[in-house]
């Protein structure tokens, strides 16, 4: 059951701070996933819930400004976490703060703003530099498309929004569109880049390449 913490107990971090975290945490993550037969995994969440207000089952979580922050006694290798639907071992959550009365028409007053979506796929960079993996739709995901299993592997049977095969209500469709110019509408069919997970995969490989280059 998800548990409101109180953004006064919450730990602002840096990306570079991120990073190292990562490479902290990187056996022990590692070995978290071979453990369930794959490789480290990094979920895109929204909390459906207002500008800063954090909650205990996200490791990442971005407020409206882009800043980021952990909650207490929180590690990245921590698996008891339930982010994730059958898939929180060896994995990492991050989440934005917003989408409070989102719809798939519209994503309503509170909806990701411009720095949580840059700051997302800056995270996103940070804890893959530091796990050593690749920015793709087998490592790094958004709820919905895990929900979906859309990275070819089941633990559980499909439950997004538009695929919903246990027919139980409970559907995910995190960040399937953000309602930006790149991703302006809900069309988890789409092909053009447009979707949100791909919109923030592209953004992160972007980032990426710029800091090597800068490096």
């Amino acid at each position: 059951m998800s548990k409101v913490v109180p953004f006064s107990q919450m730990t602002e971090v840096t990306i570079d701070e991120l990073r190292q975290m990562a490479s902290d945490c990187r056996e022990s993550i590692w070995a978290r996933a071979k453990s369930m037969g794959r490789e480290p995994k990094i979920y895109l969440h929204w909390t459906a819930g207002r500008y800063a207000q954090s909650w205990d089952d996200y490791h990442v979580q971005i407020d409206e400004d882009g800043k980021l922050y952990i909650p207490p006694d929180v590690t990245l290798d921590d698996d008891s976490l339930p982010a994730t639907y059958r898939r929180n071992t060896g994995s990492v959550a991050i989440t934005l703060l917003c989408c409070v009365g989102a719809t798939t028409e519209d994503l309503g007053e509170m909806p990701p703003t411009e720095a949580q979506i840059e700051s997302m796929a800056k995270a996103i960079v940070a804890i893959a530099d530091g796990l050593w993996l690749t920015i793709d739709k087998d490592h790094v995901l958004t709820h919905g498309e895990a929900a979906a299993n859309e990275d070819g592997i089941y633990p559980h049977e499909a439950y997004s929004c538009w695929n919903d095969e246990c027919h139980d209500g409970q559907v995910r469709w995190d960040l399937e569109y953000l309602q930006t110019d790149e991703s302006p509408s809900y069309n988890p069919w789409a092909e053009d880049g447009s979707r949100g997970g791909d919109v923030l995969r592209g953004k992160a490989n972007w980032y990426r390449n710029k800091w090597s280059e800068n490096e």
